[in-house]
């Protein structure tokens, strides 16, 4: 709580969406009270402007080295230390406990007063006003709350399944601090209840309509005007959060509920979960609203460039800003040069394992273990695979970038030329025999004689993943083919995604025909989609603790000789042993945040 008390003290408004020159004006020393903010529609905007500033996504793929996924040649890692035994309450890189309270904290600030505040002279565009950003403020305080229960929630040693302190109003220098925590449950309603407030206050989206479009409940009071509707909530505010938006946080929010580490302990059920998510995909047309080219959607270069401001492309839910920069800090080719191979001058950070590499199918559907079926040789592994490993892996001879070169990860060389790829060759090199290709783009060159970047943008919510939601909770709450109340099934969405991926179209994808009224091989095979289609998105990490699945998976790799003969030897590796202990499905509470209050209960076992 201490830097709740650091907000109230302080009230620095950071982002208001101006320039430098403007952010603070009048200048910082300046002493502001709340009322000033009622006069000031920039200022109170300012209040809200920090929650969005605080977002809780990441840019860049991280934690997935934390799992069975990855691992990194960047031995100094937080993500390292906790995944190989170094994870404490003391020290625990996964925490979103300070930032997400902070940003509640200024979110209940802004809902409190928003209401006074001077929008406009006009009422009805001062309501239309109060309306939106009182809105997308309840979305981002349920957006916070979600990432505090991933991160925090847990069962305590007395068996009782808590959140955090569900705090939904402003507190002050004379507020008590030294509150329990809330159950899960009381905060999944919080997260509920906020959800449909924003949902009741926010357009679907934002977008510049006609005199005829104006909604009905702005026509009741008078707006006769769309260009007063569009001054508030047209095209120009497309990035912020919106209706559709709250939808998918809910659907998500209910997954995790419904999930096997929470369900106990919550009235969230699976069907929920799959009912939720079909709000989202129906407004797509549910299964026909999936994009074609969703799986590849951080390497379609022509639509990434002509993405328009706050625009976003059928795959894509919610998105940050598109961004070409060449600084280390922009996206333009900061992932390039973290990822690439060293001989494309990279630094080789994000390393797939051999775990990850086998998750992946054959062309014909069937996984590489179903030795009669599959055809996958273990003397040619990478041929006749799922297209997805060759799209999202760099593995041994593949070409890549903008000079095609060829990227040798075995412990030989071409044409005796020194091999600064290889396996361990380098402090830049794989130590597993595989490269990180999702999330870059081949036609930048981090070489610093040309320092080419192209454009990349932040993504937070794919539909690809709503789907996958709907799959999981479906298959749980109806089985495989069945759809309960919805037009499409559990075997229909992952049918569709893996024909999308080019896998069993040779022969209507027999596997999972042969599996489709299994209700526990669907839920495998859903839950191996989910790994390949959102691997490195970092949503693994949470996963396998929601499904309590094994944790301490050891990360392989894949070492490849070449002998005598000239054939090449494959030899399976372990690279990093995992470390977690069966508490730490759920993340701690902070140790700092223990002592200081005696209200708060830590999770069973930190």
């Amino acid at each position: 709580m201490k830097i709740m008390k650091n907000i109230i003290k302080l009230l620095v408004i950071i982002p208001l969406f101006t320039s430098c020159e403007d952010m603070f004006s009048p200048a910082l020393e300046n002493n502001r009270n709340m009322d000033a903010m009622y006069n000031e529609p920039a200022y109170a905007q300012g209040i809200l402007g920090y929650a969005y500033a605080m977002l809780p996504y990441q840019s860049k793929s991280e934690t997935d080295i934390a799992t069975d996924d990855a691992v990194t040649n960047d031995m100094k890692s937080s993500y390292v230390n906790m995944a190989t035994g170094s994870w404490a309450a003391n020290n625990d890189p996964m925490s979103q406990w300070q930032s997400r309270r902070a940003a509640i904290q200024y979110l209940n600030l802004f809902i409190d007063n928003a209401d006074k505040v001077a929008w406009a002279k006009d009422a009805n565009v001062h309501t239309m006003y109060c309306d939106r950003l009182k809105g997308e403020a309840y979305g981002l305080r349920a957006l916070n709350m979600y990432y505090l229960l991933m991160a925090h929630g847990g069962w305590t040693a007395d068996g009782k399944l808590l959140g955090i302190p569900n705090i939904t109003t402003a507190e002050n220098i004379d507020s008590f601090f030294n509150v329990p925590r809330n159950t899960f449950q009381e905060c999944v309603d919080q997260i509920f209840d906020d959800i449909a407030k924003a949902i009741e206050l926010l357009p679907l989206d934002y977008n510049d309509i006609k005199d005829a479009d104006i909604p009905a409940k702005y026509k009741s009071i008078g707006v006769t005007n769309a260009g007063d509707y569009n001054r508030v909530n047209g095209t120009h505010i497309r990035g912020r959060i919106t209706a559709r938006i709250a939808e998918a946080i809910q659907s998500q929010v209910a997954l995790l509920a419904a999930s096997p580490a929470y369900n106990e302990g919550t009235t969230v059920e699976w069907a929920d979960a799959a009912n939720y998510a079909a709000i989202v995909l129906n407004r797509i047309n549910g299964v026909a609203g999936l994009d074609p080219t969703g799986g590849t959607w951080y390497m379609n270069k022509s639509e990434i460039q002509s993405l328009g401001s706050g625009a976003v492309p059928k795959e894509i839910l919610w998105r940050g800003d598109k961004d070409n920069s060449t600084e280390d800090y922009a996206m333009g080719l900061s992932q390039e040069k973290s990822n690439y191979p060293p001989s494309l001058y990279g630094s080789g950070r994000i390393n797939p394992t051999q775990n990850l590499v086998d998750a992946f199918p054959m062309a014909n559907g069937y996984p590489i273990s179903d030795a009669s079926n599959s055809g996958y040789s273990s003397d040619n592994p990478y041929a006749n695979r799922d297209p997805r490993l060759s799209n999202y892996i760099i593995y041994n001879g593949t070409k890549y970038g903008t000079s095609n070169t060829e990227i040798i990860t075995g412990t030989y060389s071409l044409d005796d030329k020194p091999n600064i790829d290889g396996l361990n060759n380098e402090n830049t090199s794989t130590r597993t025999g595989y490269y990180l290709r999702k999330l870059l783009r081949d036609d930048c060159n981090p070489n610093p004689s040309y320092n080419t970047a192209q454009f990349h943008y932040p993504v937070r919510i794919r539909f690809t993943e709503i789907f996958l939601a709907y799959a999981e909770a479906a298959n749980e709450a109806w089985g495989p083919t069945n759809s309960g109340n919805q037009n499409y099934s559990a075997y229909d969405v992952i049918k569709a995604i893996r024909a999308r991926a080019g896998v069993g179209t040779s022969n209507g994808d027999a596997y999972l025909e042969s599996i489709k009224n299994d209700q526990v091989k669907m839920r495998e095979l859903i839950r191996n989609e989910r790994r390949l289609e959102l691997c490195f998105e970092n949503r693994r990490f949470w996963d396998l603790r929601r499904w309590k699945a094994n944790i301490n998976e050891t990360a392989q790799g894949m070492q490849i000789d070449k002998q005598d003969n000239g054939t090449l030897k494959y030899t399976r590796i372990n690279v990093e042993n995992r470390s977690y202990k069966d508490y730490m499905y759920y993340g701690p509470v902070p140790y700092e945040e223990i002592l200081k209050w005696s209200n708060l209960q830590q999770n069973q076992g930190w």
